[in-house]
């Protein structure tokens, strides 16, 4: 089965497959930002609630926070980062991700978008 992707209208992708979901920011996201440069990612173990602040990005023009879609624990994040912030530029949705969390409830999905509806958002922002 394939992973379940949702979108936030502040262009945080979700990504959940069983009961873990992985986090990143978007592709528009990441052109919006320019080329980040630094990465603050939560503590593993960390309890979000959906909309609480998860992390921080910043790039060459700005910091930007990062929201945690949906409720749930940090069960892991992507210490690559770290190490290389621009991968968030050259993989947003792949090897850009921020961090995995242990899903609290799924029902929160329903709430976000699906690709077709996030790219009509996008879309009407131009």
């Amino acid at each position: 089965m394939m992973a379940t992707v949702r979108f936030t209208k502040d262009h945080e992708w979700v990504s959940v497959d069983g009961d873990t979901a992985t986090v990143g920011v978007s592709d528009y996201a990441q052109q919006q930002l320019g080329d980040v440069v630094f990465v603050e990612l939560p503590e593993t173990g960390t309890s979000l609630n959906k909309g609480d602040e998860a992390a921080v990005v910043e790039s060459v023009k700005a910091a930007s926070e990062l929201y945690s879609p949906i409720s749930g624990e940090v069960s892991e994040a992507n210490g690559a980062l770290e190490d290389e912030p621009s991968l968030i530029n050259s993989s947003a949705m792949g090897n850009g991700w921020f961090y995995k969390m242990t899903v609290s409830n799924t029902a929160e999905l329903d709430e976000l978008m699906d690709e077709t509806a996030y790219k009509g958002y996008i879309e009407g922002l131009d």
